[in-house]
């Protein structure tokens, strides 16, 4: 079966007419590519900029770390369920801020409060930020400045001990005072 050139021409045209029904358009392509391409330029500008935050954070703490006091031994130890400061502890918090103030005004604390793993997280996420405040505000009564001090809750998410004894879970209940310049 021999075909013409108009029919040759025919199925030519059918054929492309069918091809493009389902297929789009340059500029339809090109408008939805610039849709996409704009949404992960936004994606990239915000994960640049969370970048360059971590990278100016690390090279601020880079080095700067100088030495910590813990809150933890027997004579300071925090009750269950509560943050005041001992006698004892604020014995040892007035000698540490008399050391600070003699030593370097230019020093920047950051006060960790921690507990054990009795109670749920959210009470225990409260609890060692109340005990980190606590000594936040007996430090500022010492004279440190409380531009100089922030305070973080790790609940019961770093323990030191095991939480499964009476003494590792006393342990855990602390304050850890981290001293950078």
């Amino acid at each position: 079966m021999r075909l013409t050139k108009s029919a040759c021409l025919m199925a030519a045209v059918v054929i492309g007419a069918s091809g493009l029904s389902g297929c789009a358009t340059r500029n339809w392509v090109r408008d939805r590519v610039a849709v996409v391409d704009q949404r992960v330029s936004v994606v990239d500008k915000n994960t640049q900029d969370a970048m360059d935050r971590a990278n100016s954070a690390h090279k601020l703490a880079e080095g700067k770390f100088l030495y910590e006091m813990v809150l933890s031994d027997d004579s300071v130890k925090f009750p269950t369920d509560g943050s005041e400061l001992s006698p004892e502890a604020q014995t040892r918090l007035t000698d540490f801020a008399t050391k600070l103030k003699a030593d370097n005004k230019n020093v920047y604390l950051e006060i960790q409060g921690h507990t054990d793993s009795t109670g749920a997280k959210p009470f225990n996420l409260k609890l060692g930020e109340e005990r980190a405040e606590a000594v936040r505000r007996f430090m500022n009564q010492q004279g440190v400045p409380l531009n100089r001090m922030s305070t973080i809750s790790y609940g019961d998410t770093s323990p030191v001990a095991p939480n499964e004894t009476p003494e590792g879970r006393a342990q855990n209940r602390r304050v850890v005072v981290i001293v950078m310049a």
